[in-house]
């Protein structure tokens, strides 16, 4: 592994035991997942049994009690692989999405929730984005009333990963109206809640890429929760969910840095093999160069992520470093998936080579979960203290 020699003789292992199960997944089952768009129930059922799901989660639930940066190296690896982002994306939330439970849940919750997930007998989703609010989380509108022991919820979410595989979902409602809040993001509260499909439709997205994995629309009618599976306090719920923020970013940067190391490593070996006009086409400084670049860009950005984790798991502030590696990792990964397909040419465009594939599935990267845009403007306004442009 590039970089190796940063890492920990047990680091090293962890990386070695990922990639073991990784590997065994090749292009056939991830290309048949992505045709047929079927979960990839034997890929996740994998780590579920290597007892990777809880790789961050306390050890008293189960969990292998480990840092973020054991967690981005985890990922960093799955993504490198054939599955890519189809791989990571089926046991993202598993890594650092429930985090919320394991800070703000009770002993209760954190005992009755995370050992099934762990154990992979149940699978989870995130419920926050909206379709009239995105980013803007302050102005959701989905509901939760209080019925006595019960809240019900009502409303709408979209973008919501995993759902038709999902038993529950960590979902963020307005418990109080945004106008009897003194911040549009007071008034929100997040609960575990079951996902009963009686109260709540699910359609999938026809989408662009990483067809094995679902994102969906949710419409939510009167989805009974039990006061008991709300996390944390009643109005809280931003606040508990700013707790993960940064630990997203920088497992979504160590992804990109993983689908762009598999992308570029493809494209190396194409420009080693293929013969044109009597010599490798990656004799030529014109397919060479692009490709170095490539290398250095990811290997920038690997940089930023290990230091965003290292910063965190200090318990140092890392919101600059972590919105830094993902725009850098996001970026770079793009570009050598970009140039992967380049250098195959019209082999490029074939599915029978991978990179077509992975280069529709690095777009998740640049786009989720906070735009490249948005990263520049928290960098302008919260490093350098430029005034708020938005």
């Amino acid at each position: 592994m590039t970089g190796a020699q940063l890492l920990t003789d047990d680091q090293r292992a962890l990386v070695d035991a990922v990639g073991r199960i990784v590997d065994g997944f090749d292009d056939d089952y991830w290309r048949k997942a992505d045709e047929e768009a079927r979960f990839p129930v034997e890929f996740a059922g994998a780590m579920a049994e290597g007892g990777w799901l809880g790789i961050a989660m306390p050890e008293n639930v189960g969990g292998a009690g480990l840092g973020l940066t054991e967690a981005a190296l985890m990922m960093n690896r799955v993504a490198n692989s054939a599955g890519g982002m189809a791989a990571a994306s089926s046991i993202h939330i598993n890594i650092f999405g429930l985090n919320p439970v394991v800070v703000f849940g009770n002993d209760e919750q954190r005992q009755r929730f995370l050992p099934p997930l762990i154990a992979g007998r149940e699978r989870a989703c995130f419920g926050v984005t909206e379709p009239d609010a995105g980013l803007d989380t302050g102005r959701i509108k989905t509901a939760a009333v209080r019925d006595g022991d019960v809240y019900r919820i009502t409303g709408r979410k979209i973008w919501t990963s995993t759902a038709q595989e999902a038993d529950r979902v960590l979902i963020i409602a307005r418990t109080a109206p945004v106008e009897a809040t003194p911040k549009p993001t007071d008034g929100l509260s997040l609960f575990y809640a079951p996902l009963d499909r009686s109260r709540v439709e699910i359609r999938a997205i026809h989408k662009m890429g990483r067809h094995a994995v679902d994102s969906n629309m949710l419409f939510i009618d009167d989805l009974e929760v039990s006061a008991a599976d709300r996390i944390g306090e009643e109005g809280q719920g931003f606040r508990c969910l700013l707790h993960g923020l940064n630990p997203e970013r920088v497992m979504i940067a160590a992804e990109a840095v993983g689908i762009g190391r598999q992308a570029l490593a493809r494209a190396v070996t194409y420009a080693k093999e293929r013969i044109v006009f009597g010599r490798p086409i990656g004799q030529n400084q014109g397919i060479q160069h692009p490709l170095a670049e490539n290398w250095m860009e990811l290997e920038a950005a690997w940089l930023m992520v290990l230091r965003a984790a290292a910063l965190y798991d200090a318990g140092e502030p890392c919101g600059a470093e972590a919105n830094a590696a993902k725009y850098l990792a996001a970026e770079a990964a793009f570009k050598a998936c970009e140039r992967a397909v380049m250098t195959l040419g019209g082999m490029g465009y074939a599915a029978e080579y991978g990179v077509e594939r992975l280069f529709r599935e690095v777009l998740i990267n640049r786009i989720a979960p906070v735009s490249p845009e948005l990263i520049k403007c928290f960098i302008a306004e919260r490093v350098l203290g430029l005034p708020k442009s938005y």
